[in-house]
């Protein structure tokens, strides 16, 4: 989306210039000697020399930002490719960790990897068979996005639910624990966070009974330390803590009987000077509100940041969002912690750019509400209310009568989990938004009587689903719109915003450099002034990128890398993919790592699409197709693309000819014969399930026939 540029004046843009256009500086090696409780803390500091990026958002303030400045803004048209690394078929969503000279990162289901990080030469891999033991739950998630480091071990999360510690130097398991109980509808996506030698994870989960909480175990063991749950439990269980009677006050009716939801999939960070963990909660389950509280309280602690005793896990104070969620507007986005000036005051700030369109500064000591602005479109709320700390809702947002009567704005979310990036050099922060409206609908629906899916076979049981429907851009609608926004967190106003032609695009690094890395969907990777927005670099990186990069060093050398790919929840969006020729097949998934003067070369690009199979035994069966449209939406759409349109990490099926043979599309789908590489088995179909689904796919593959073959002629007959 888009940037409205406002530029800093010629007077100051060229005095920093000409300051920065001296040769390159070496960068000099990080000192991490000393015992080892002191080798991992220095790492994670904001203060650090930026040599390691040892963590999701290298530091424990999750600021994704690096201060190597030997890339900068005069010389990054000299960046050119170091090495590459060809990747394989999983997908590679993960941004990759460096410790030491050795780049860490995972790919597809926590397949973790350790690459020389100035050769590219792969020291070790690692793999968790998830995708085998995930069994029902191998039916939501999108993979890995991201691992830690800390003394020496590697921490993921996978699939079906395990934490493990991985040696760093062999890639041999040191420890594993189980989160969460494998029957729970639940998959771990997000990275682990580290500090003083525990590991904090949460869990994900999409569909199904499930209460929220994070972990913390010992980093050297994998021994339970604490847990925190996020929403209460029965009341006739009793509470595990005074913060969870407090939280049941804001409950109705019987919503435990759902799990109630909140799950923290994605954001943590760590304050050292407060000892405190805060964590960002997801939506409720259901997402409606009258089904799981009656419609009635804040339902705490859904799509709140709240903040926790590092040490023993005790809730210390909680900012809520969104008072009764019902949109899906999580709190799950990246939380990042700096210190600002504010009217004239230092304050301990953290801030967030979570779905709802609010940019929200917040003081990390008591939680008090310092300000919130759009950043984005925003119709749910006309603002926040300062001096309660609420959103002043819009009449109707809540759709009374059953749906909204005009788009919501934002729909699917104005930042989704690809991360920002703050600069303490610029006191910018740089965000990857999404401009979107959607329409909230729970007609025809029995509420009263709905009930969370006790058989996890279904993985979105259509009561759940139409509980909320979000229905993106409507037919002749508002034109989903991205883009790169540099906000000011102190004047809550945008510096300058750069209009993307892509959505879903990647996350970002900002660096000491005053550059600004960022991939994009349509397979390029590019470097922006951190101060106006410019674009000064670019490269074609062949595929697309949404994992966010990071910037190093290694023997006095900074580097810049990213991994490409896509990962399988952008299934749903391969319509927009599609005019990219993103081939699921071809898709070139690597990792590549910049540095000034790089000689390294990529082979030639691979963009043609496999061509539409022949079907000579098809026949049309529109009633068939459409029992089989209504399965394919429920089970397959979020992966192989709605309309059979894939252009991410799943296979096109209408380029497929296992669909054309009736056992070869039971033994993939029924028996599952690919499961290893991620496809679900879904037993549960039956004969006449299997054959409605073939109908409907193959149906889809006559009309792409058919476009092909009219695109073939009017092509043969231009003069």
């Amino acid at each position: 989306m888009e940037m409205s540029q406002r530029f800093l004046t010629n007077a100051l843009s060229c005095a920093i210039a000409a300051a920065s256009i001296s040769a390159p500086t070496a960068i000099p090696a990080a000192d991490h000697s000393g015992p080892s409780s002191d080798i991992s803390t220095p790492r994670y500091l904001d203060g650090s020399d930026g040599s390691d990026w040892p963590g999701y958002g290298r530091t424990f303030g999750e600021q994704h930002y690096s201060p190597l400045a030997q890339i900068d803004r005069a010389n990054v048209r000299r960046l050119g490719l170091a090495w590459s690394l060809d990747l394989g078929p999983e997908n590679s969503v993960t941004q990759p960790i460096a410790v030491g000279g050795v780049l860490y990162f995972a790919t597809g289901y926590s397949v973790v990897h350790a690459v020389d990080a100035s050769s590219g030469k792969l020291l070790w891999r690692y793999d968790p068979k998830a995708a085998e033991k995930a069994g029902l739950n191998l039916r939501q998630g999108w993979g890995s996005r991201g691992i830690a480091w800390w003394n020496g071990k590697i921490y993921t999360g996978t699939q079906d639910g395990r934490l493990i510690a991985i040696d760093a130097k062999t890639g041999v398991p040191v420890w594993s624990v189980q989160t969460f109980d494998k029957d729970t509808a639940a998959y771990i996506s997000g990275a682990p966070r580290v500090f003083d030698g525990k590991v904090i994870i949460g869990f994900a989960s999409d569909s199904g009974k499930n209460r929220g909480y994070v972990t913390t175990y010992d980093s050297e063991t994998g021994r339970q330390l604490w847990r925190f749950f996020t929403v209460p439990g029965d009341p006739a269980d009793g509470y595990e803590n005074p913060s969870m009677q407090m939280a049941a006050k804001t409950w109705a009716g019987k919503w435990w009987k759902y799990g109630g939801g909140g799950t923290v999939w994605n954001a943590m960070a760590y304050d050292v000077e407060t000892g405190s963990v805060y964590i960002g909660t997801g939506g409720g389950y259901p997402m409606n509100r009258r089904v799981r509280s009656n419609d009635e309280g804040d339902n705490l602690f859904l799509a709140s940041i709240v903040a926790l005793d590092a040490r023993t896990g005790a809730y210390k104070w909680h900012y809520q969002l969104n008072p009764g969620d019902t949109w899906d507007y999580d709190a799950t986005m990246d939380i990042e912690l700096a210190d600002l000036t504010i009217a004239g005051h230092p304050r301990k700030v953290l801030m967030q750019a979570p779905k709802n369109g609010f940019y929200y500064v917040i003081d990390r000591i008591n939680g008090q509400l310092i300000s919130a602005q759009p950043i984005v479109k925003v119709t749910w709320a006309s603002r926040i209310d300062m001096e309660t700390g609420r959103p002043v809702e819009n009449p109707g947002v809540r759709y009374p009568n059953g749906s909204t009567t005009s788009l919501i704005w934002p729909g699917g979310g104005a930042h989704s989990w690809m991360p920002m990036a703050y600069s303490p050099k610029t006191r910018l922060t740089y965000i990857p938004v999404l401009d979107a409206g959607s329409t909230f609908s729970d007609k025809g629906i029995d509420l009263t009587h709905w009930q969370a899916p006790t058989d996890r076979s279904v993985e979105g049981d259509k009561g759940y689903e139409a509980a909320v429907r979000g229905v993106g851009d409507s037919d002749g609608g508002p034109k989903v719109e991205a883009a790169l926004l540099a906000w000011n967190p102190r004047t809550q106003k945008s510096a300058w915003k750069v209009r993307l032609d892509t959505i879903a695009n990647g996350g970002v690094v900002a660096t000491g450099g005053d550059l600004i890395f960022q991939g994009t969907v349509d397979g390029v990777f590019k470097a922006y002034s951190a101060l106006t927005g410019e674009r000064l670099w670019s490269f074609p990186a062949q595929a697309p990128l949404l994992a966010a990069p990071i910037s190093y060093a290694v023997n006095g050398l900074q580097y810049v890398t990213v991994l490409t790919g896509l990962g399988t929840g952008n299934g749903i969006m391969a319509v927009w993919f599609e005019k990219y020729g993103v081939d699921p097949r071809s898709q070139a998934r690597r990792v590549l790592t910049f540095s000034l003067d790089g000689k390294a070369q990529l082979p030639p690009a691979n963009h043609t699409m496999p061509p539409a199979v022949e079907d000579p035994n098809y026949r049309a069966d529109d009633r068939t197709a459409a029992v089989g449209e209504d399965l394919y939406v429920q089970h397959c759409a979020t992966c192989h693309g709605y309309s059979v349109v894939s252009g991410t990490h799943a296979p096109d099926l209408r380029r497929s000819a296992i669909p054309l043979s009736t056992d070869a599309f039971d033994g993939v789908v029924r028996k599952g014969g690919f499961v290893s590489n991620g496809m679900p088995a879904f037993a549960e179909f039956t004969n006449v399930q299997l054959y409605e689904l073939r109908q409907y796919i193959r149906m889809e593959a006559a009309k792409l026939r058919s476009s092909l073959n009219a695109k073939d002629v009017q092509h043969r007959n231009v003069p």
